[in-house]
């Protein structure tokens, strides 16, 4: 073999090892990156907030998504096991209800409105908040 065709060769090995280590370095930052942002996108409610009703020791966050709506209710003093409840009524339904004594929150809970209203009730403690019928 000529030393042209050696010279080929390793260039071809080089920019096949770089090609290999660009992959890797790439997967690796994607293993690396990939818990937190999913940590980060996947809170208990699916879609989008489009409302946080807060009250004295809590608030309650509403998401949507789809003809869907999910709430949970969030505790202003964390760790500690309290009285909790969150509930989402679609106008004509019955309303789903999360409630008992929670570190953290209570619920999520998640009901079919589609393009119907709902009315969103949480309750920490002695405190609670009521929305009457919205996003309607």
């Amino acid at each position: 073999m000529s030393s042209s065709g050696v010279r080929g060769a390793r260039g071809a090995l080089r920019r096949r090892t770089a090609l290999a280590m660009a992959l890797l370095t790439a997967s690796g930052l994607l293993v690396v990156a990939g818990p937190a942002a999913d940590a980060e996108a996947a809170g208990p409610c699916p879609g989008r907030k489009v409302r946080t009703l807060p009250f004295s020791t809590g608030s309650v966050q509403i998401h949507k998504r789809g003809g869907y709506v999910c709430a949970v209710t969030v505790a202003k003093k964390q760790g500690v096991r309290q009285w909790m409840s969150v509930s989402v009524r679609a106008r004509g339904g019955r309303p789903v209800v999360d409630r008992g004594r929670f570190k953290y929150r209570a619920g999520p809970v998640t009901v079919h409105a589609g393009k119907r209203c709902v009315w969103v009730e949480g309750e920490v403690g002695r405190g609670s908040v009521s929305s009457g019928w919205i996003l309607c």
